[in-house]
């Protein structure tokens, strides 16, 4: 890939109303296109030498790369993309508002960007989870991972008899009723929840989606998911993202693996996922799990009650002043797990990021004691694998402790990342032993 193109691409991704009844469809804004066929309305034009990262398939055009377009494209049309010499490159969806001017789908011109198209993606979007046997109904994973499905812009997650959609890309927006078609007709969801888009990327799109059932009926409460064999009620209505972390759910486990015996701090526990598999699998001594959100600590209480884990506490407290309190009372743990929100939501914000990061990882290795076990996350997906490697290295000199890396870790196998859009691989988890 053109190392500005990439560059660009990598900067262009920054990367509580209670849901109601709405029998009306989406309000997404975009046509299909001009054509009811899927077939272009318009050819967007690339400048010279701009093409290279479009013939190794990356989804991503920028306003940047763009010399003209010839036609006159609503957003959501479909358009196809050339070379500044007529050259055909690819297919995709037009968004005029959008830093990503085109978001590519196709790259025959003898695919068009049709129903039946749209419907043979979320087909081997599902296939690829009945192939990993993600689909147990009582179970919860993604049922499709955005570029790394092939579908830019849309984020299908299941739980139980319940879908929560998350769409991205103003382009789909418009074609929701489509998906929802086709998700109904494969896995039969007794509802289909729309979550809103991270509002910072929502307007960058210029999305206007509120949250509300798109089809069937909501859930009276909180829908139970079976994780591992552990219990976890999901709120698909309030809860953050689309109610679980479900990318975290294989390193959960390899945490719990190491906790036996252990005193351990699950700080931003969110709904409790790593701390009752700590405790319930892994055997801890007992498990301190904080976040500072009293909403979502209640939601950890219940999922530790409703596993039977006697040895969880739970805290809602601001994690960076509690690090501190435990530090200046002496507390020590043999593991403590990281587990922050994003930090970067851009390439300009890195910087800070990284010292965000610095600066929560520095407090959990004061609190280990020696031999104990730090696992540690970040789902910024501008910060790259080795700037965090880097950063640890970091906390390792000015902390006067060595670091022995034990895994490195991403998400869950129902997350794919495309290896012709590598932004999509957002998550790391470094497990170590702090000496």
């Amino acid at each position: 890939m053109n190392d500005e193109v990439e560059t660009e691409a990598r900067r262009s991704i920054p990367a509580g109303e209670s849901i109601a009844r709405d029998d009306g469809g989406p309000d997404g804004r975009g046509p299909e296109g001009r054509t009811a066929d899927g077939l272009p309305a318009a050819t967007v034009v690339l400048k010279p030498k701009r093409a290279r990262p479009f013939f190794g398939r990356h989804p991503w055009v920028l306003d940047s790369a763009v010399l003209r377009v010839d036609g006159d494209p609503q957003s959501g049309a479909v358009v196809d993309l050339t070379t500044h010499d007529g050259l055909f490159v690819g297919r995709g969806l037009w968004n005029g508002s959008s830093r990503i001017r085109v978001r590519l789908y196709a790259f025959d011109a003898a695919t068009p960007l049709d129903t039946a198209e749209w419907r043979r993606r979320l087909e081997r979007a599902v296939a690829l989870r009945r192939t990993l046997g993600m689909l147990d109904p009582s179970g919860a994973c993604r049922l499709v991972n955005s570029e790394g499905d092939d579908l830019s812009g849309l984020i299908v997650d299941r739980y139980g008899a319940y879908l929560a959609v998350q769409v991205t890309a103003l382009a789909l927006a418009g074609r929701l009723e489509v998906v929802c078609d086709a998700l109904e007709a494969l896995v039969a969801p007794r509802g289909i929840l729309l979550r809103g888009a991270e509002r910072g990327l929502a307007k960058l799109e210029g999305l206007h989606l509120p949250d509300r059932v798109l089809r069937g009926a909501p859930p009276d409460g909180p829908v139970f998911v079976t994780e591992h064999g552990l219990r976890f009620g999901v709120d698909l209505t309030e809860g953050q993202k689309t109610g679980h972390y479900l990318d975290q759910r294989d390193n959960r486990q390899a945490a719990a693996r190491l906790a036996r015996g252990r005193r351990v701090l699950d700080m931003f526990c969110y709904s409790g996922g790593f701390a009752v598999a700590c405790a319930v699998a892994g055997t801890a001594r007992s498990v301190l799990a904080v976040d500072g959100s009293p909403r979502a600590a209640a939601l950890a209480r219940a999922n530790a009650e409703l596993n039977g884990a006697a040895s969880i506490t739970v805290e809602a407290a601001d994690a960076f002043e509690k690090l501190d309190a435990l530090a200046a009372a002496g507390e020590r743990f043999g593991m403590v797990v990281l587990d922050p929100p994003k930090f970067a939501r851009s390439r300009a914000s890195v910087d800070d990021a990284l010292r965000a990061y610095h600066r929560v990882n520095r407090l959990a290795v004061d609190l280990l004691e020696p031999g104990g076990i730090l696992v540690t996350c970040s789902c910024s997906g501008s910060v790259s694998r080795d700037d965090f490697l880097q950063m640890l290295a970091g906390v390792a000199q000015r902390g006067r402790r060595t670091l022995q890396i034990l895994e490195v870790r991403g998400a869950a196998a129902d997350h794919p990342v495309s290896v012709s859009c590598l932004e999509g691989e957002y998550l790391t988890c470094v497990i170590a032993r702090v000496i």
